[in-house]
């Protein structure tokens, strides 16, 4: 076996830091990633058994690298440490000291003795001082006066008068340490749902006092989100006030903020900054004393591959695609831009089912586009494309522009020459009476018939024009009853009436 002892990222008096329990949560937590053996013990260290998934990690070296980053990472996130100040200097790891041994007590050992100072006993493990064993320390004094200061001289005792004095539990952790005698450990487990309430050192008056706490808990939220392999879709942030009543009005004592995110994410930079932007645009109605961080919502994180090609292509983006290139994913800034400017002003196409060019977007805000995935967005987006898209124009005209027609042909700056059609429409007829089909000057209104075509002249270049065709009437072909002389009146009414033309569309 073989064990790693790091000590928990909080300062030497928790009692003396608000929210105490919260941190040593977050500091096993994080420690799941690497192993499900994970301890917490004596209130000061945390204890991984790493014998199992070393391999995993790419060796014993490689995976200790990998804790020191991770338990620097935690311990920067949390600003009672003292070791933030360090780490601001050095390397990520460069400012940590750990403990490596063959059992836990061994290994817990060797960082008491990496916190004094002193060099590890590597292979002497019987040369060990005996205050570095907990169970040890009340007697270390009638031990020393004894003569007694190390593991090794300790166990050279006779037994029977060792527990005689000083109780069967002394040896007992002794042979532990040693390797001669079992360890029970209680394993860390990580609670169900992610729901962490931590008392606010000093009344937070303000949202960036307020968000100068929430950092502490998006950290244990990560190492939560880590150990099982989840992203965060929604996130609320509760807090409690601490007055009732304000000027003789009474107040709610909480107030909460909730926020989604479109895509599963661990990057709590990310999240923090939504946080920030959204309690920025948060009044509160009284000072805070308490805050609450709940997972209203996550999912799976996705597995990735790791390529066996160097990266560099450029492709790819965002906190949570390690192969991709750095820098801020397109769905982040947009939801950074929505809680900063309000959701109406930032906004994203949506296509919709309708053939009918004008209608075949709408303009939505992006935060709903952007968790279309989801259950919750109520906007339909039908993901097929028409077969001849690709002649469709850049830009649209909003209504139509009605064209001269010269000789039966289309004229905008010139007669048009008809490269590429027609394109028949034939849509609409379901709105036909609430849009009013029958208002002749308005073309996009209700039944759409028309038949589209790629027109070009010198002048103009490349447009999208379409030719208006007159609807049937509601009675279908001429009555069997008609004369042939109303029959060939009317014929000859439609042939002297010419089509209509209409500028839709103009190409980049």
């Amino acid at each position: 076996m073989h064990w790693i002892a790091l000590p928990l990222p909080w300062c030497d008096e928790p009692a003396a830091i608000p929210g105490a329990a919260m941190q040593a949560a977050a500091a096993g937590w994080w420690a799941l990633r690497f192993t499900p053996r994970v301890a917490l013990v004596d209130g000061e260290a945390v204890l991984l058994e790493v014998s199992t998934t070393e391999r995993l990690w790419g060796g014993r070296d490689a995976l200790l690298a990998q804790v020191l980053q991770a338990w620097a990472d935690t311990s920067g996130g949390l600003p009672d440490h003292a070791a933030t100040l360090d780490a601001k200097a050095q390397p990520p790891g460069a400012h940590a000291v750990w403990g490596c041994g063959s059992t836990a007590l061994v290994a817990q050992a060797e960082l008491r003795m990496a916190q004094a100072g002193r060099a590890p006993s590597g292979h002497n493990v019987e040369g060990l001082p005996l205050h570095t064993l907990t169970a040890l320390r009340p007697h270390a004094a009638s031990l020393e006066r004894m003569g007694c200061r190390t593991w090794g001289a300790l166990r050279a005792l006779p037994r029977a008068g060792v527990a005689r004095r000083f109780g069967a539990r002394v040896l007992r952790v002794l042979d532990q340490a040693l390797g001669d005698a079992p360890e029970a450990h209680a394993w860390l487990e990580l609670p169900e749902q992610f729901a962490l309430t931590a008392e606010l050192p000093a009344l937070a008056e303000s949202a960036d006092a307020l968000l100068w706490s929430v950092s502490r808990c998006l950290a244990a939220l990560q190492g939560w989100l880590q150990a099982r392999q989840q992203g965060a879709l929604a996130l609320e942030l509760a807090w409690r006030h601490d007055l009732r009543r304000i000027d003789g009005v009474a107040i709610a004592p909480t107030q909460a903020l909730p926020v989604r995110t479109a895509q599963a994410t661990q990057d709590m930079a990310h999240l923090r900054r939504l946080l920030s932007e959204n309690l920025a645009r948060t009044t509160l109605a009284a000072p805070v004393n308490q805050i609450t961080l709940r997972l209203l919502e996550s999912a799976p994180l996705p597995h990735r591959s790791a390529s066996l090609l160097p990266s560099g292509d450029g492709v790819g983006g965002g906190r949570d695609d390690p192969g991709g290139a750095p820098g801020e994913a397109l769905h982040q800034l947009l939801e950074r831009l929505s809680a900063r400017l309000g959701a109406d002003h930032v906004v994203a196409p949506v296509l919709q089912a309708d053939h009918r060019p004008e209608r075949m977007q709408q303009w939505c805000p992006a935060a709903e586009v952007l968790g279309q995935n989801r259950a919750h967005t109520g906007v339909q987006n039908t993901g097929t494309k028409a077969p001849d898209a690709t002649l469709w124009p850049t830009w649209l005209l909003r209504p139509p522009r009605r064209l001269a027609v010269q000789g039966n042909r289309p004229c905008h700056h010139g007669v048009l020459r008809l490269l590429a059609g027609p394109h028949r429409f034939e849509a609409g007829w379901w709105s036909a009476e609430d849009e009013g089909a029958g208002d002749p000057g308005n073309a996009c209104a209700g039944l759409a018939l028309r038949d589209y075509f790629v027109a070009h002249n010198d002048v103009a270049g490349l447009v999208w024009v379409f030719r208006e065709r007159l609807a049937p009437q509601p009675g279908g072909a001429v009555q069997k009853d008609a004369t042939q002389k109303d029959a060939t009146q009317k014929g000859a009414m439609t042939a002297a009436q010419p089509h209509r033309w209409f500028l839709h569309g103009i190409f980049g």
